[in-house]
């Protein structure tokens, strides 16, 4: 009898024990990597649930607490959802998706009549998490970019709703139901807002070429009143428009949680053209908001494909605040799924910011929960977690009026307190200046911040 084979029957909880644990025990015929990473994100990290899995019905059984089956066809009169064969599977197939709506949501992968769940919530939430389609061909933006119009949600209408969260209280309201006694752990509404800093200063520590550059190019279009601005700020007459820490250190200050600063620090380039860390004012300003911020980087564009540009970015802002990087988001807001995040993982960076869209609102991957990558070619949920942002500064410009911006940013954030998910904005530095562009969306910013209260 092999070791590993007695470690494991040792250690694994007998029938009575199974009873006595406050948890979700759940049945499935067959336990794989992603019915194991979907049903953790939606009863652990969603409703605070934990969950164990058993194949051996006589456990199953036996535990008289929470539990329930997902598998074909019920084993009694226990809490049943029939399961879709997604979470069985290894690799890609082409899945006939069928969303219907489902009382004030949609849904899609009906699970039939004597399912206690009208569709499969689970197979539902993998492909939205593991963001199935984004491997699917499809048609790229300029950038290469999996856009919105691109998706599932999009085409049939809930990008605009957190769906894996709702699903998951779904579930949580039909496990009340039958198992009354229990109490659920009440989690609540959270703020994560990041500051992305492509340009810390607009007219500022250019040096000289770029300097007379900007000069001879604002000559040249007519902009004399941004010549004017220009040389106001680089006498020190005014303050650089894109330069609004202070604000910013003042409104963390004023808060319990703390923002994501993440500022571009790779070489200057024609899709990258941030100060360099030759500068040292650039330095301490990221060190001064280091002090109040939790900061991490902005990879520049080729970083995206080479590990190694990636990993000198890293080192060069660990050797700035003198900790390790715990953050990143992509330029542009791309991704080269699953190279990006493999990129990550190989360089232990173990938060990343850029999975949303950036014209519109709403839920790339179907929730306002923080999830795990999970790797779809190597089936396996791996330590990077994901931070989904739902509303990119960029993404309100098209709403002509601050009335109807307000407006949709409210409606967003509704959403989000519904399911008392975590809210993350993307706004950039420059959004928080006097630029007419960016008009109103300091008040913005603010309203943010005060639904935490």
């Amino acid at each position: 009898m092999r070791l590993e084979f007695v470690i494991f029957n040792f250690l694994r909880p007998t029938a009575t024990e199974y009873s006595k644990l406050k948890m979700l025990l759940v049945y499935s015929h067959k336990i794989t990597s992603r019915l194991q990473y979907t049903f953790k994100h939606i009863c652990k990290r969603i409703l605070g649930l934990e969950v164990k899995f058993t194949s051996k019905v006589e456990d199953f059984i036996a535990h008289s607490s929470l539990k329930m089956s997902y598998t074909k066809q019920p084993l009694s009169n226990e809490l049943f959802v029939r399961s879709h064969t997604l979470l069985f599977e290894q690799g890609l197939s082409d899945l006939d998706i069928n969303v219907q709506p489902w009382e004030t949501t949609k849904g899609f992968f009906a699970a039939g009549e004597r399912s206690d769940l009208a569709f499969d919530i689970f197979a539902a939430s993998f492909y939205l998490l593991s963001r199935y389609e984004e491997y699917l061909p499809h048609v790229k933006d300029d950038y290469g970019r999996f856009t919105a119009k691109n998706s599932l949600a999009y085409k049939q209408h809930f990008l605009n709703q957190p769906v894996v969260d709702i699903w998951a209280y779904k579930l949580q309201k039909i496990l009340q139901e039958r198992f009354p006694d229990f109490k659920f752990p009440q989690r609540h509404y959270k703020l994560q807002p990041v500051i992305d800093v492509p340009m810390a200063y607009y007219f500022r520590k250019k040096g000289l070429l770029r300097t007379i550059g900007g000069t001879l190019a604002d000559i040249g279009r007519f902009k004399f009143r941004q010549l004017y601005q220009r040389y106001l700020v680089l006498m020190g007459f005014k303050r650089d428009p894109y330069d609004t820490f202070k604000w910013i250190i003042t409104k963390q200050k004023q808060c319990q949680f703390k923002f994501m600063v993440l500022f571009l620090i790779g070489d200057y380039s024609t899709y990258d053209k941030n100060i360099s860390t030759n500068k040292k004012e650039f330095v301490s300003l990221i060190k001064s908001v280091a002090d109040y911020c939790n900061v991490g980087i902005k990879a520049s564009y080729f970083a995206l494909e080479d590990l190694s540009i990636l990993k000198k970015e890293k080192l060069k802002m660990e050797s700035i605040i003198n900790t390790e990087l715990a953050a990143v988001r992509h330029s542009f807001s791309k991704l080269n799924l699953p190279k990006s995040y493999r990129h990550l993982i190989e360089l232990e960076i173990n938060q990343e910011f850029t999975m949303g869209y950036i014209d519109k609102l709403g839920f790339r991957a179907g929730t306002c929960t923080p999830f795990q990558f999970y790797d779809l070619d190597y089936e396996v949920e791996t330590p990077l977690q994901i931070n989904p942002y739902h509303c990119l500064d960029f993404g309100l410009l098209k709403y002509q009026s601050q009335l109807d911006k307000k407006e949709h940013l409210q409606k967003l954030m509704d959403q989000i307190k519904a399911v008392n998910g975590t809210f993350t904005p993307v706004f950039h530095n420059y959004a928080f200046s006097n630029l007419e562009r960016w008009k109103g969306y300091k008040s913005l910013f603010n309203l943010i911040l005060e639904s935490a209260e």
